[in-house]
C-alpha cells in the first residue's frame, strides 16, 4: 500500500509542485483573453447589445449592458496580467451566474445540461481563480512582494 501511495499520489504531487505556478497562469490567460474580446466586442456593438439585455429580459439594460461589457473587457484584462485577481474574478463568475439565469435556464432539463453549458465552465474557472488566487506568475505577487508579503499565497 506504502508503495502504491508513493508511486501513484506522493511521486506526481511532487512533480506538480514543480510546475504550480503554470494552472492558475494559463487558466487567467486564457479566459482572460477570451472575456477581454468578449467585452470589447460588445463595447464596440452597444445599440444591439441594449437589444440582447433588453430581449433577454435584464432589467435597466441601458445600465447593465455597458457596465457587464466593461467586467468583461477590464476584468479579461486583469486577469491576463494577474492583477488584483480575485474582484474580476469574482465579478465575472457573478456575470456568468446570470448569463445562465437569464440566457440558459429555460434550457436546463437537468444537472447534465446544466453543466454542459459553457457558462458553467467558465464560473468554475472564475471561481477557482476567486478562490486560489492568480498564483506565483502575477502582478498581485509582485505586488505582494514589493510589500513585503513574501510567504503569504496568492
Amino acid at each position: 500500500m506504502v508503495a502504491i501511495v508513493n508511486l501513484l499520489i506522493l511521486l506526481p504531487a511532487r512533480i506538480a509542485s514543480n510546475f504550480a505556478w503554470a494552472g492558475p497562469l494559463i487558466m487567467r490567460l486564457i479566459v482572460g483573453y477570451v472575456f477581454m474580446l468578449t467585452g470589447w466586442s460588445k463595447l464596440n456593438n452597444l445599440p444591439q447589445m441594449v437589444q440582447n439585455f433588453t430581449d433577454w429580459g435584464i432589467p435597466f439594460p441601458q445600465l447593465l449592458t455597458p457596465f457587464v461589457s466593461v467586467v468583461e473587457c477590464v476584468g479579461g484584462a486583469m486577469l491576463i496580467l494577474g492583477l488584483f485577481t480575485r474582484i474580476p474574478a469574482a465579478m465575472l463568475a457573478v456575470v456568468m451566474l446570470v448569463a445562465i439565469k437569464v440566457a440558459k435556464w429555460e434550457n436546463v432539463d437537468s444537472l447534465e445540461t446544466l453543466l454542459g453549458f459553457e457558462e458553467a465552465t467558465y464560473f468554475a474557472a472564475f471561481l477557482w481563480l476567486a478562490i486560489a488566487g492568480p498564483g506565483s506568475a502575477s502582478l498581485d505577487r509582485l505586488l505582494l512582494n514589493s510589500a513585503g508579503h513574501r510567504r503569504e499565497s496568492t
